[in-house]
């Protein structure tokens, strides 16, 4: 098997501005904000962000580095809504296409299973037709009469996830209670970077865990970084659970423009370009 073991600056080396980029986890849950944060330190910018976000669509939003984003939402759990995004939607500074949860799902499903679209009744009757113009409705071709929504495929040129373990082969293994949706953001990928907290020997992701822990594929994944805390400050269970206080400081940080440079400054490590 391949050895697929990278730096997070080398995924980076891999991205290139204007593309549409999945980022995996759940608002404040294993969010890969290692590769983020090399992200926000590069010069990359007209990004698409397709995400069930949390810190890292705030961070890269006020970093100026995202043209458009497609979303479930973007909260800090505590914090409903992460006031960096509210900041800069307000401002008008980014462009949006907000989906019903399950709707974001399916579109990454059907880029997956490589279909223009697929057919879902989330959405019907709701302000998520009015606000996406674009979408559209099929007839069930089978005769019930149903009107359903046209998920169009969201097709994605890279992903970026974080997971607990993973093989330099890039078989990755979730050992908490939920994978989210990580696969199908590497199956809807042309490039798929897996960062982990630890990369061990391919038997071992065998070893007293069940086979559906085993939720990325290593013919899904083109580079795999290891990255101990690489989803701080969000959490990684069993591994660590959320930083609360670092979560309120970067909320706090959306005060001003000189806390946020400090912040960040902090957090990016040296600034960013």
């Amino acid at each position: 098997m391949a050895d697929k073991r990278m730096t997070a600056e080398e995924v980076v080396s891999r991205l290139r501005s204007g593309m549409t980029i999945g980022i995996g986890g759940w608002a404040v849950r294993r969010k890969p904000m290692e590769l983020v944060r090399a992200i926000a330190r590069s010069s990359l910018t007209d990004l698409t962000l397709v995400t069930y976000g949390g810190p890292e669509v705030g961070l890269l939003c006020r970093l100026g580095k995202v043209r458009r984003l497609k979303f479930g939402f973007v909260s800090l759990d505590a914090i409903p809504l992460d006031p960096h995004f509210r900041a800069v939607r307000q401002a008008g500074a980014v462009e949006v296409e907000e989906y019903d949860e399950g709707m974001l799902q399916w579109g990454l499903y059907a880029a997956a299973l490589r279909l223009p679209f697929l057919p879902t009744r989330a959405g019907l009757g709701s302000d998520v037709l009015t606000h996406n113009p674009h979408l559209r409705t099929v007839a069930d071709p089978y005769g019930s009469g149903d009107e359903l929504v046209a998920m169009p495929a969201l097709h994605l040129d890279a992903a970026i996830v974080h997971l607990n373990r993973a093989d330099a082969a890039g078989n990755g293994q979730c050992l908490g209670p939920d994978p989210y949706f990580d696969d199908l953001y590497c199956r809807a990928a042309d490039q798929a970077f897996v960062s982990c907290e630890r990369i061990v020997p391919t038997e071992e992701l065998a070893q007293g865990q069940p086979s559906s822990s085993l939720v990325v594929r290593r013919l899904d994944v083109t580079g795999v970084v290891e990255a101990p805390a690489g989803a701080g400050f969000t959490s990684c269970v069993p591994d660590y659970d959320l930083d609360r206080g670092a979560v309120r400081a970067y909320a706090d940080s959306a005060v001003d423009e000189d806390s946020f440079s400090r912040w960040s400054s902090d957090y990016l490590g040296g600034g960013h370009e």
